[in-house]
């Protein structure tokens, strides 16, 4: 689909303007170059979706179950034979690099397979009150539930959220991310495609002040899903708490990895780096701590800086391993954390410099990795969103698990370790939404449920969890007449 037909947001199955005309530049991160103008939605444009949106819901949640699953997984079916055109579209405005996007749709039509299966499966309970009494248990949709988006996940941030929503009977208003619009208002194309009924889904697309604000404080809105930084998350909850609205916030991280050396630390090292460059570190549950028993830090650090440095940097069209940050602030942002983790004593092993070899303009940052990092400096405390890695050593189990836990953050975290008992003691003291062992599952796991501890946010998705977070228990209780 040409970019020129992405240029409007779609609202009750139509692609409508702001209502005053107003729109934005879309940029190519690998580029710096235009490549759309979208509509500047504000507030009138957030009413008429959640008005769209709360007139579609009184159908949709009388579509029966199984028929809402059927169009669910019809649209991974559309997704996956449109691979090739989606994933370019995707790396177009978010920068990912293609092969990462590509895995990125993947995960995607995922998600539409797992809740369109699960769709007619989730239901209620019997009460047993004993005789005299039939008690049961109904799960009901919300209704109009608004969706907020970052950028740094061009579909399946979208379909974790709007795919148990759907599921479950309700509709929904995404505001897709003003840096990377152009993904979600592709994806809608495709569900309007497999056959949803106009304003079941909609798209605005605008700033987070105007189309944002007003979305995540309306009296119509039902329940609010955000996932972005913490001092967003802030405003959002603070928002939603004037009409108590339930808010489910997916907020920032400082995940670290624990390297014990029993572990196989070339396997590890690599998959820290690994996991860490493929989004240029833009997401929030990137690895960004490393801390590594120090009998093998000098084994560790050779690996990770080898790696690094022959990490492919480019534009995302060109599948190189890692491709720009989002955008020209953010690059600026990145840096200056570079800049300053000098400052507090940490020793730079590779990187640090503005743009690596890649030509031309765009928003690039090389792969960059720190050694002796304070613990209480702002390279291990502060999340930098950037392909920035600390590394802090450590000299026992405890000392590990208490610099895992250091930070205000508790998204997620990996062990290290081929000792099995000390696996389950470590992941069990790790203050953390999700812990992998000799693995890590940075933006993928469709099926475990995934959410944060302490300022990571509240709430789960993903999973059985993320479909029941999606509707309300209604308790029903019956006199019955003895015979």
């Amino acid at each position: 689909m040409p970019v020129a037909e992405l240029q409007g947001q779609l609202i009750g199955g139509e692609r409508v303007g702001a209502l005053d005309g107003e729109r934005f530049e879309v940029l190519d991160p690998s580029t710096g170059e235009h490549i759309a103008d979208v509509p500047r939605s504000k507030a009138a444009d957030v009413d008429r979706a959640v008005a769209v949106a709360r007139a579609a819901f009184a159908d949709w949640r009388r579509v029966i179950p199984a028929d809402r699953g059927r169009l669910l997984t019809g649209v991974a079916r559309r997704l996956r034979e449109q691979v090739a055109e989606i994933a370019r579209l995707g790396a177009l405005d978010g920068g990912l690099p293609l092969p990462a996007v590509r895995r990125d749709v993947e995960a995607t039509a995922r998600y539409f397979e797992y809740y369109g299966g699960l769709a007619d499966k989730i239901g209620g309970d019997v009460v047993p009150l004993g005789e005299g009494f039939l008690d049961y248990t109904e799960r009901e949709p919300f209704g109009v539930c608004a969706v907020i988006l970052p950028f740094n996940s061009p579909f399946q941030i979208l379909a974790r959220s709007v795919a148990p929503a759907l599921a479950a009977g309700n509709t929904v208003v995404v505001k897709a991310a003003e840096q990377a619009p152009l993904g979600p208002l592709r994806l809608a194309e495709v569900l309007e495609a497999e056959g949803f009924p106009p304003g079941v889904l909609n798209i605005i697309t605008g700033f987070g002040g105007e189309a944002g604000t007003r979305l995540v404080e309306h009296p119509d809105v039902d329940r609010i899903t955000f996932t972005g930084s913490e001092a967003t998350g802030r405003l959002v909850m603070a928002a939603a708490n004037r009409n108590l609205t339930p808010v489910t916030l997916e907020l920032g991280g400082k995940s670290p990895h624990l390297l014990f050396a029993d572990a196989d630390v070339q396997t590890a090292a690599e998959t820290v780096v690994a996991s860490l460059v493929w989004s240029a570190g833009q997401v929030c549950s990137a690895g960004t701590r490393l801390l590594v028993e120090r009998s093998v830090h000098d084994q560790v650090v050779e690996v990770v800086a080898e790696k690094m440095q022959a990490t492919r940097v480019g534009r995302a069209l060109d599948a190189p391993d890692m491709g720009p940050v989002i955008t020209d602030r953010q690059r600026t942002s990145v840096l200056a954390a570079i800049e300053n983790a000098g400052t507090h004593g940490a020793r730079l092993l590779t990187g640090g410099t503005e743009r690596p070899d890649v030509g031309g303009e765009g928003f690039f940052v090389a792969p960059t990795a720190f050694d002796q990092v304070d613990p209480a400096s702002p390279l291990a405390q502060e999340e930098i969103f950037g392909p920035v890695l600390a590394v802090i050593d450590f000299d026992s189990e405890l000392e590990a698990v208490a610099l895992a836990n250091g930070t205000r953050f508790g998204l997620m975290a990996a062990v290290w370790t081929s000792d099995v008992s000390r696996a389950h003691r470590v992941a069990r003291g790790i203050e953390a939404g999700q812990v992998f062992v000799n693995t890590y599952g940075a933006g993928t796991g469709i099926e475990l449920p995934f959410g944060g501890f302490k300022n990571s946010g509240n709430g789960r998705e993903k999973g059985i969890a993320g479909f029941l977070a999606y509707s309300q228990i209604k308790n029903i209780c019956v006199k019955v007449d003895p015979a």
